[in-house]
């Protein structure tokens, strides 16, 4: 039997093939086949705003992604993602990451946090440029080095 018979066999039965982080992990690096068309020279013309918008998109499916299993609820699946989603959480992701970042990362996140011109009004405005920083980082890690964006994600701690 191959791998595709054994994942339709097991979902059949409902289990699920999400098992732990390096599954979730390899399915978010497998979507990143159309970010290997930008060149590089292009990824650097990319403005950090536009790198927190795909940072946003793709932290948020890895968010999802690492809450599917064990299976629950649609309303349980959204508290638990927009818990993890919001600014101030994000905030507290990046403040965990600093230690563990490069210092090439460490400039990505610098240009995300100055690129922020404007905010919500509820928000301090510190916590929203940490959020949008780290929102930058992962659109740039999304499309330059899918290892070191594996390894960072798997060190968030999400709370299940």
């Amino acid at each position: 039997m191959n791998s595709q018979e054994e994942q339709r066999l097991n979902q059949e039965e409902g289990e699920s093939t999400i098992e732990d982080s390096s599954d979730i992990t390899e399915l978010l690096v497998k979507t990143a086949e159309l970010a290997q068309q930008i060149s590089p020279a292009q990824i650097k013309q990319i403005s950090p705003s536009a790198l927190a918008y795909l940072g946003d998109a793709i932290y948020e499916l890895y968010v999802r992604i690492y809450y599917l299993w064990p299976q629950q609820r649609s309303e349980i699946y959204h508290r638990s993602v927009v818990a993890q989603v919001r600014a101030e959480t994000q905030a507290l992701h990046l403040r965990s990451l600093i230690p563990h970042l490069r210092s090439n990362e460490l400039e990505i996140v610098r240009r995300g946090r100055n690129a922020v011109t404007s905010r919500p009004k509820r928000l301090n405005p510190e916590i929203y440029q940490q959020a949008t920083s780290l929102e930058t980082l992962v659109g740039y890690l999304y499309l330059t080095d899918h290892p070191r964006l594996t390894e960072l994600l798997q060190k968030l701690h999400l709370e299940r």
